[in-house]
């Protein structure tokens, strides 16, 4: 039987949210998806407070969060060094999440640095992750597609995974980051890297509109995509897209194509459903 491992990002679906919720009730929420049985989860970033003020808090939520009774494995977002540094001093931190685009453009409005620039952060985060015994997972953004008028194709994606290949990654998250991706462009890229690259392991960060989640994660399935970001009800997503009906991949829609393709996913139903009511008052609130 297939497995598939599903990633629950509750940063991602926090974070554009401007009033602060408070650190108690992210904890609650973070806890109650501890229960769940997801491989990882996306919880909080180590970046500036000025960039992502929602996202101040997390050491706090660190620290309060009881991992006894769980199999999964916690993911922080990183922008540079300093970032990496501060999840460093966890071990309660599985895997450094680093986001690395191959737009120019969005490059400079994600973390103010050049993609040259950027290779040199990643490879310090990647000695940082080594040394610390934790893993990095880089996120390629602009997997599937670029609105900014950089230069994009398919090659240039290749080209980037054997860089990135070459200098250790071993966990590489296609990312979706503006909800432009099609069944076609997602088959064509993973159907092509994951032969090429059997050492990496590839996830898909896909953003979609309600109607189109199927064919997107049916296409990276069938292409031999086994690693999937989601966030309960699309909750955050995706600000850049231009249609606001854009949001993260529905954590519940991921649940419901495993089982109809017979894969494993390692999730429980009921602790799902108790986190899924969870993620509706909480997001129901500062929506």
């Amino acid at each position: 039987m297939e497995t598939v491992k599903i990633i629950e990002c509750p940063r991602d679906a926090m974070q554009g949210i401007k009033e602060f919720i408070p650190t108690q009730q992210k904890v609650n929420y973070i806890q109650a998806l501890l229960r769940c049985g997801f491989d990882t989860i996306d919880f909080g970033s180590f970046v500036s407070p000025k960039a992502i003020p929602q996202m101040a808090d997390t050491a706090e939520v660190l620290q309060q969060l009881d991992l006894s009774q769980t199999e999964s494995k916690l993911l922080a977002i990183v922008a540079n060094v300093r970032g990496a540094e501060d999840a460093c001093n966890f071990p309660q931190i599985n895997y450094l999440g680093y986001p690395f685009s191959i737009s120019e453009n969005f490059q400079m409005r994600n973390t103010h640095k050049t993609i040259a620039q950027s290779v040199e952060v990643l490879q310090e985060i990647l000695s940082l992750a080594n040394a610390h015994q934790k893993e990095v997972v880089a996120y390629l953004s602009m997997g599937f597609g670029n609105p900014y008028g950089d230069p994009w194709n398919v090659e240039i994606v290749g080209e980037w995974t054997e860089k990135l290949a070459a200098m250790g990654v071993k966990i590489l998250s296609l990312s979706d980051t503006v909800g432009s991706s099609t069944p076609e462009t997602i088959s064509y890229l993973f159907s092509n890297l994951i032969p090429k690259y059997p050492e990496i392991e590839f996830g898909a960060h896909l953003h979609t509109t309600p109607d189109s989640w199927h064919e997107k994660v049916d296409a990276a399935y069938i292409a031999g995509c086994r690693r999937f970001d989601g966030a309960i009800q699309g909750f955050g997503g995706c600000p850049m897209a231009t249609d606001e009906l854009t949001g993260n991949m529905p954590t519940e829609k991921l649940f419901s194509y495993s089982n109809s393709v017979k894969a494993t996913s390692n999730i429980k139903a009921m602790s799902f459903e108790s986190a899924y009511n969870e993620a509706l008052k909480l997001f129901q609130k500062y929506h």
